[in-house]
């Protein structure tokens, strides 16, 4: 299948299940190939593997999720001065 840009900017979706079916895909400007659409062989990201990070993350202040006292909130605004 051969296609003008104008076509494959608004048709990208149709061209993209059109390549997944195997069919070949030529984007020509001006009647000249310019980018041929075909499907990939292969994926090219595999599996996310969860839990990678486990062990490595060290938390320092188990409370740090915890609002600021007052005393702390009026501390860390003098000390913006």
């Amino acid at each position: 299948m051969k296609v003008s840009v104008a076509m494959a900017k608004n048709k990208l979706p149709k061209l993209i299940r059109a390549a997944e079916g195997g069919e070949p895909v030529t984007i020509c400007r001006r009647g000249t190939p310019v980018v041929d659409i075909v499907r990939t062989k292969a994926p090219t990201r595999g599996k996310r593997k969860l839990g990678t990070l486990r062990g490595q993350i060290q938390i320092l202040d188990p409370s740090w999720w915890k609002p600021m006292t007052r005393d702390e909130a009026d501390a860390f605004i003098e000390g913006r001065d």
